[in-house]
């Protein structure tokens, strides 16, 4: 489905997407609004959305346009999703899986089709079929882990608005750090730290070299660097390093999965959240190997279940469920153990 309220941006999108067969225009909207009445009665699997339409922003409508969409993939394309914007990151908070910004000066119309298609394939994997995934039932995974230092989440494609789910849905009596890489670009975490503060009521911050671990705090991997940790003189800092890692992310979720279980071992928790790719697959190893616990994202919850799904398919998740379910356990974990 296509919304946007230009008659000729919504024949452009239809005549770039047109040349592909696995793409197929069932809708269009000129307003949120008539979106929201298409989906009661058509299924999509990815929604194109543009920001700014009359009667109604598609920001203000995104949450509802998400609730009608059964699951459909929202792909924010809007000239207001620059690289670094309110508007991007807002959009990516709310649960659109991926932005991309409308062509402007230098942006070819070639350039930006390219840029299109290659987004909507990393939305809809090859394997993906929407008839058959089915909300798993939720199985508690037996024996806390006992006490818990230490919480690392890892996100990519869709993991904004998981990571704020989660966060939102964790006890506020466990007052542990919680680190998060999240792949996204520099310009984008100020913002996202901002957002993850506001929305965790807890204090967070963009990681820099030497900061200390301290209880109770977010602390986010920069975009251009990982998230390491080590000890120094009894206190956990912050270790920022830039060495390539074999999946190619910067920052990589392996990288701080890696750091967590040389940290904290069997005191740690990994959680992995929507995301394209493997990365976190390592690390989530290295972490099981330590004695740590991995929790994932399930796939009927997840915008793209790359990231969760491998980790899942190796058999290394003690437990795959929404991001607030994951949340839930963590705290029925505390009860059960008398975990701070």
């Amino acid at each position: 489905m296509i919304v946007d309220d230009s008659a000729i941006a919504r024949s452009v999108l239809s005549r770039m997407l047109a040349k592909h067969d696995e793409f197929e225009i069932v809708a269009s909207a000129a307003t949120a609004a008539e979106a929201v009445a298409m989906l009661k009665g058509e299924a999509v699997d990815i929604i194109l959305l543009d920001l700014e339409m009359p009667g109604g922003s598609g920001l203000e409508a995104l949450p509802e346009i998400r609730r009608h969409g059964n699951g459909a993939r929202i792909l924010v394309v809007s000239s207001t999703t620059e690289q670094g914007s309110q508007s991007a990151v807002q959009a990516l908070a709310l649960g659109a899986a991926d932005t991309l910004a409308k062509p402007g000066v230098g942006i070819g119309a070639g350039l930006f089709s390219e840029r299109l298609v290659d987004r909507l394939r990393r939305l809809l994997p090859a394997d993906w079929d929407a008839d058959a995934i089915e909300t798993p039932p939720l199985v508690e995974a037996a024996d806390p882990p006992g006490r818990i230092a230490c919480l690392a989440i890892g996100a990519s494609t869709g993991g904004l608005h998981a990571i704020s789910l989660f966060l939102s849905a964790l006890p506020a009596r466990l007052d542990v750090p919680l680190l998060i890489t999240q792949h996204l670009p520099p310009p984008f975490l100020p913002l996202f730290a901002r957002q993850i503060e506001i929305g965790s009521a807890r204090p967070a911050r963009v990681a820099e070299q030497g900061m200390v671990v301290g209880p109770g705090e977010i602390l986010i991997a920069p975009g251009d660097a990982h998230l390491g940790l080590q000890r120094v003189r009894g206190k956990v800092r912050v270790r920022l390093s830039r060495e390539p890692q074999p999946c190619g992310c910067m920052p990589a979720v392996d990288a701080m999965l890696t750091a967590l279980a040389k940290t904290y071992g069997a005191q740690g928790i990994g959680i992995v959240l929507s995301g394209m790719g493997r990365d976190g697959l390592e690390g989530s190893r290295l972490l099981a190997a330590a004695g740590g616990t991995i929790l994932v994202q399930d796939r009927a919850s997840s915008a793209v279940w790359g990231m969760p799904g491998s980790i899942s398919d190796a058999g290394l998740a003690r437990l795959a469920a929404s991001p607030q379910a994951l949340a839930g356990t963590i705290g029925n974990w505390i009860e059960a153990a008398g975990c701070r």
